[in-house]
């Protein structure tokens, strides 16, 4: 698969304790993106931050480790594909029941490949 030109970023931010089907919530993100025949997704993992219901900040520091830092899921594909996948993107957050956040902002994709070769 070749992927160039105007494409989509879509950046969800969730917990790393956020849950969905006793699993965790980045995870599902990914394995459903795979799913659906997206290009890719990469998580990070953040080392300090906090959300809107958020009271104490959420950190890595070695004094004050938290169980539930910042975790953001990046996918890049077309613009068809990443507002297909927004849709359910916003179902999966409402039924983690956790809060989050959806981005999506325009991507020019300058050099794309998989790496396998034509079938």
């Amino acid at each position: 698969m070749k992927l160039e030109g105007e494409g989509k970023l879509l950046r969800i931010f969730v917990g790393e304790a956020d849950r969905l089907d006793h699993k965790p919530l980045f995870e599902k993100f990914v394995l459903k993106a795979r799913e659906l025949g997206l290009a890719g997704a990469t998580v990070l993992r953040g080392i300090e931050g906090f959300g809107a219901r958020s009271r104490v900040m959420h950190t890595a520091k070695i004094l004050r480790l938290s169980e539930d830092l910042p975790i953001v899921i990046e996918i890049v594909d077309t613009a068809e594909k990443i507002e297909g996948f927004m849709s359910v993107a916003g179902e999966m957050l409402e039924r983690a029941g956790c809060g989050g956040m959806i981005t999506e902002e325009r991507a020019h994709i300058v050099h794309y490949t998989s790496g396998r070769p034509p079938a």
